[in-house]
Parts: C-alpha cells; sequence; structure tokens
C-alpha cells in the first residue's frame, strides 16, 4: 500500500439549489461534491502538489473503448512523452478495494495500455506496476517520467 497525506484541499467551491459544486481544475467545470468526487480532486491536488505532475498531463473522464463498449477511466496520466502512464481509479472513502475495483481498472487497462494502474478510496492507495510478465504492487509512488 502506497501512503498517501492530501495536501490540505484549496479547491473553489459553490452551493447551487442544495447542492455543493466542486471547480474541477483539468476539466474546467464545475461537478457535484459527491464522496468520489472528493477523492478524484483530492487525489489530483496530490498528485500536483506531492508528486509534482503538471496539470497538463492529468485527464480525468478519459473516454476508451473496451470490447467495443465505451467507458471513462477516473484519471489518467500521461508521460512527458504523452503517452498514457498510469491510470487511477476513485472510489470513495469507505469503499472497500477488492477484486472488483481491480477488474475495472485492468479492463480500463486493455483499452488503454499504461505502465501503472493505482486505485484508491482516499484512504488506501494501492499501485502496479503492469508489464507483460509479471505485475507487482509498489510499496512507493513511482517517479514521474
Amino acid at each position: 500500500m502506497i501512503k498517501m497525506e492530501f495536501p490540505t484541499p484549496d479547491f473553489s467551491t459553490r452551493k447551487v439549489g442544495e447542492s455543493l459544486q466542486v471547480f474541477d481544475p483539468i476539466r474546467s467545470i464545475w461537478i457535484i461534491l459527491q464522496p468520489e468526487e472528493w477523492v478524484r480532486q483530492n487525489l489530483i491536488n496530490w498528485f500536483i502538489k506531492t508528486k509534482h505532475i503538471p496539470s497538463a498531463f492529468i485527464a480525468v473522464e478519459q473516454s476508451l473503448k473496451t470490447d467495443s463498449l465505451s467507458k471513462r477511466c477516473d484519471v489518467l496520466i500521461y508521460d512527458r512523452n504523452h503517452l498514457p502512464w498510469m491510470l487511477a481509479e476513485v472510489k470513495a472513502q469507505g469503499v472497500e478495494l477488492n477484486g472488483l475495483v481491480l477488474t475495472q481498472v485492468l479492463n480500463y487497462h486493455r483499452g488503454i495500455p499504461v505502465k501503472y494502474i493505482l486505485i484508491t478510496n482516499g484512504d488506501q492507495c494501492y499501485v502496479a506496476d503492469i508489464n507483460q510478465t509479471e505485475n507487482h504492487w509498489l510499496d512507493q509512488f513511482p517517479p514521474f517520467q
């Protein structure tokens, strides 16, 4: 498991009717602040502020095709050569990171091959190095290239 400590959130929020919205700086849109979105925005903030991944290399809700089905992955990070580098599947806090979550991100990996996959619920974070011969879980976040 990777140790994550989210930086202090500095999100722009607003109240619209009964819902609280957060501004997603990657997509430049306002999103209803659901529990999963809270984790995603904190993860994006962590990537940018703690791991120094430029926001220009992060995509949110990236479309992909798996088995002729259109899907959207939660977060996709590109490397400095603009190639897909890491797929992240985000769940709300308290949601168990189980085999179903892993299967979901591995299905996305079939549509967008990457070197790393990440699953998190904000409390726990797992990163795997995915390659053709052997996959393994990392104990540290890989350096951004």
